[in-house]
């Protein structure tokens, strides 16, 4: 997955108002779990969400509500890095019924979200660094600030999975979230049969020693190149045999350079990220683009943002084996 540049920021704020809110308390991440007709879900910073009844109306994050959306739970409204009408997770989509409270980051009409009455609010949330490590004190991964988050758990209880690790793991917690919206369970079963079949072809294909790289490009800043060990999609599909070029640094999730220095970075395929950075016609206005072997070779392909479940995955793994099947080696 692949959030852009941008870090997660705001000040260190207790989440004191969203747990009293939320009806939340401290414990670890697991399952939801009913009583008596009840519903609770303990999300991946230990906040527990409890409602009276399992939740029939869910809001959030386009990233989460896309993925839940593939396992049949049909979400009453969204917001994200774009409009859910220009996301590519909701491409084939009949969006007349989801109303879009948030077309850029952090910028959510909360009168429009309260007034869709989610019953409960999804979204995900970021490390810190390499090791995993989440801090509370930060605000959720679409939100511009600890108040704004706040705010927004007045409307409902929010939920947080974690985008880290491989995303072999976070799709696991996405099938638990789903199902304890009430899921078709055998929705989840033919989605996970696809994702292995997708698994394997993309596993023969990286047998090939193609070696690719992500980037985010902008006209004056460079690239952004995406560190597979960070970024939980990546790192499902290095672990399926993708040879991915190590950008360097001690940086978490990105690398980054000048168009001077893209050069030193070559590869044999180039992946070009769709989240608001520049495709490669505009790319090549730079004088370095044009001298990287994998340009040169014509094998550049979209880096889609995918969400952390099965459908979407092995669409996009499908994809991805397609083009290291047909790429040259160049470098």
């Amino acid at each position: 997955m692949h959030r852009g540049p941008r870090h997660l920021t705001g000040a260190t704020v207790t989440l004191a108002a969203l747990i009293a809110t939320a009806g939340c308390s401290g414990g670890s991440a697991g399952p939801a779990a009913a009583d008596e007709g009840g519903w609770s879900f303990t999300d991946d910073l230990g906040n527990t969400a409890e409602l009276d009844a399992a939740p029939e109306r869910v809001a959030g994050l386009n990233d989460v509500v896309a993925s839940l959306w593939n396992y049949g739970v049909q979400p009453v409204a969204s917001f994200g890095q774009t409009s859910a009408a220009d996301d590519v997770a909701f491409e084939g989509r009949d969006l007349a019924d989801l109303e879009i409270v948030g077309e850029s980051y952090g910028q959510i009409d909360l009168e429009r979200l309260a007034a869709a009455d989610p019953d409960v609010i999804v979204t995900s949330v970021y490390p810190t660094d390499s090791s995993g490590a989440l801090d509370p004190g930060q605000p959720l991964y679409g939100f511009e600030s600890i108040e704004q988050q706040e705010q927004v758990a007045e409307i409902a209880p929010i939920v947080a999975i974690a985008y880290r690790g491989s995303a072999a793991d976070v799709i696991e917690r996405t099938v638990e979230l789903a199902g304890s919206l009430g899921a078709d369970a055998a929705v989840i079963d033919a989605a996970r049969e696809d994702f292995e079949a997708a698994s394997a072809e993309l596993t023969a294909a990286g047998e090939r020693g193609i070696t690719v790289l992500p980037v985010y490009a902008t006209a004056s800043e460079g690239w952004w190149m995406g560190k597979a060990a960070d970024d939980p999609s990546l790192r499902l599909y290095s672990d399926l045999g993708v040879d991915f070029v190590d950008p360097g640094g001690d940086t978490y999730f990105w690398e980054s350079v000048s168009w001077e220095q893209v050069t030193d970075h070559p590869s044999d395929v180039i992946l070009y990220s769709l989240r608001g950075g520049e495709n490669p016609e505009q790319m090549r206005a730079q004088p370095t683009y044009p001298l990287l072997p994998a340009v040169q070779a014509g094998q550049e392909h979209p880096w889609k943002y995918i969400g952390m479940d099965h459908t979407a995955q092995a669409a996009y793994m499908t994809e991805l084996a397609g083009w290291l099947t047909e790429a040259r080696k160049v470098t």
